[in-house]
């Protein structure tokens, strides 16, 4: 069993009218420190999936454990979730922002204050603590959003698309960022994205979804010498390109049989 399991899980949304399997049969598994991605075209239950990991939403069927421990239900367990949006506090200054979690947990004290400023610093922060959301940019308080998430010490972090909303210059600035922070935490993390490019350059490995209902097609398996790269260097790459045309024909593949 891994450090992440995701066992069996289906899912099904009910209304009055019918009854859409979202998920059917996922199953596998994340070791400690390892950098996963899920990849699909939309629709193929990405989202659903991460809700479900994170312990949002309670699936149909199966079970997911993190660390050994069930996720649902489970305030014990400290998962960090990073979206598109950063979601900060307009009204608050960017140090009580980032040690917002803590003072959640009611861990709030001189050394959470510490931990805030030393959190900036290493995300290319610094002096910014005394600063409101509106005084920085978007790239900037993605930034913040990911000292927040770190802040609490999550055992996994889960990022859905959280760069798909900046320019193109600061999603490969924020890629280089949280992989760096991650290997430096040494944190466990699973990305969903419709990327390919971003998941071969941040990950270890990629599970590839197909849709309706959306089932685990394939793994793919990136190679050392890209995960020993930062992301804005594996583009350049002769392995990198091999695998995004093998990732592509993959997702065209499922497309035409989702047309026929």
């Amino acid at each position: 069993m891994g450090f992440l399991s995701v066992s069996n899980v289906h899912h099904t949304y009910f209304s009055s009218e019918a009854a859409t399997d979202a998920l059917q049969d996922i199953h596998f598994s994340v070791e400690k420190g390892e950098f996963v991605s899920i990849l699909g075209a939309s629709g193929c239950g990405k989202s659903t999936l991460l809700s479900i990991i994170a312990g949002l939403l309670t699936p149909t069927m199966g079970t997911v454990t993190i660390d050994g421990q069930p996720v649902i239900d489970n305030e014990q367990l400290s998962i960090g979730y990073m979206l598109q949006q950063d979601y900060l506090f307009p009204w608050k200054t960017i140090e009580e922002n980032v040690t917002l979690g803590l003072t959640i947990l009611q861990k709030k004290d001189e050394q959470s204050r510490e931990i805030a400023i030393q959190l900036l610093q290493d995300v290319g922060l610094p002096h910014v603590e005394k600063k409101f959301p509106r005084e920085l940019s978007g790239g900037m308080r993605q930034r913040v959003a990911l000292a927040r998430t770190l802040a609490v010490d999550p055992k996994i972090l889960l990022l859905d698309e959280p760069f798909s909303a900046l320019d193109y210059k600061s999603k490969l600035t924020l890629e280089d960022l949280v992989s760096k922070m991650l290997k430096d935490y040494s944190k466990t993390a699973v990305l969903v994205t419709h990327d390919i490019g971003e998941a071969i350059a941040m990950s270890d490995r990629i599970f590839l979804l197909s849709a309706k209902p959306g089932k685990l097609y394939k793994t793919f398996e990136v190679p050392q010498e890209l995960i020993e790269l930062p992301p804005f260097e594996t583009r350049s790459h002769a392995s990198y390109s091999t695998l995004f045309q093998l990732i592509w024909k993959e997702l065209e593949s499922l497309e035409h049989e989702n047309t026929l």
